[in-house]
C-alpha cells in the first residue's frame, strides 16, 4: 500500500492473488472492525470520526473478500485501506467489480496482480470529517494476469448512480491517471 498523508487515503493498494488464496478467503468471516492505523502519524491518517455521519461508506481498496485468514481480514479494516465511497457504489457496482475480479482469479492459472486506488479531480477536493479526508471522484481496479500478460482496468465514478461498464485497457488507465503502474511489464492488449 502507498498511503498519502495529504488525502489521508491510499494512493493505491497492490495485491498478488491466486486461485488457492481466493478459495481460502471464501470461508473467512468478515470482522467489520474498522480502525485508524496507528502506524501512520496522527496528522496524516483518517480517524473513525471522519466517516461518522459523513454520508460515505468506508470503501475498501483491498477488499475484505480477498483475505484468506483472520490476520489479513483484520488488517483489511485499517482506515489506511479505505476511501470515502458513495454507499450504493460501494455496496452494488463496486462490490460487483470485486466479485468479478475474484471470479477471474479463481479461473486463472497463476498469480494475478490487482492494483486498486482512488482518483481525485483537478478542482479543490470534497472532504469529510475533522481531518478532511479527500473524497475521490473515480475509483479504478487494474487486473494483470502474469501467466498470459493480459491487463485491463475497471473505472467507475464515485457516485451512487454510477454503474460499472466495460473494462478499459491498461493504456487507457495510464492515460487517465498519468501513472505507469506496470513499467517494463509485457502487456498483451
Amino acid at each position: 500500500m502507498l498511503h498519502s498523508g495529504t488525502t489521508k487515503t491510499p494512493v493505491y493498494v497492490a495485491e498478488r492473488l491466486n486461485s488457492e488464496q481466493v478459495a481460502d478467503a471464501q470461508d473467512e468471516e468478515r470482522t467489520n472492525r474498522f480502525f485508524a492505523d496507528a502506524r501512520l502519524p496522527q496528522a496524516e491518517r483518517a480517524e473513525l470520526d471522519d466517516y461518522k455521519s459523513s454520508g460515505y461508506d468506508r470503501g475498501h481498496m483491498a477488499p475484505a473478500g480477498d483475505m484468506p485468514n483472520a490476520t489479513a481480514m483484520a488488517q483489511s479494516f485499517s482506515l489506511a485501506n479505505m476511501v470515502p465511497q458513495a454507499p450504493q457504489n460501494n455496496r452494488k457496482s463496486w462490490a460487483g467489480i470485486e466479485k468479478a475480479t475474484r471470479k477471474y482469479v479463481l479461473r486463472a492459472k497463476g498469480d494475478v496482480y490487482v492494483i486498486t486506488g482512488p482518483v481525485f479531480g483537478a478542482a479543490a477536493p470534497t472532504t469529510i470529517g475533522p481531518d478532511q479526508v479527500w473524497v475521490p471522484q473515480y475509483l479504478f481496479k487494474l487486473v494483470y494476469d502474469s501467466t498470459n500478460h493480459r491487463a485491463w482496468a475497471h473505472w467507475i465514478e464515485n457516485s451512487d448512480s454510477a454503474r460499472s461498464g466495460q473494462p478499459i485497457t491498461y493504456r487507457e488507465l495510464v492515460n487517465r491517471t498519468g501513472v505507469e503502474f506496470l513499467p517494463g511489464v509485457p502487456i498483451a492488449e
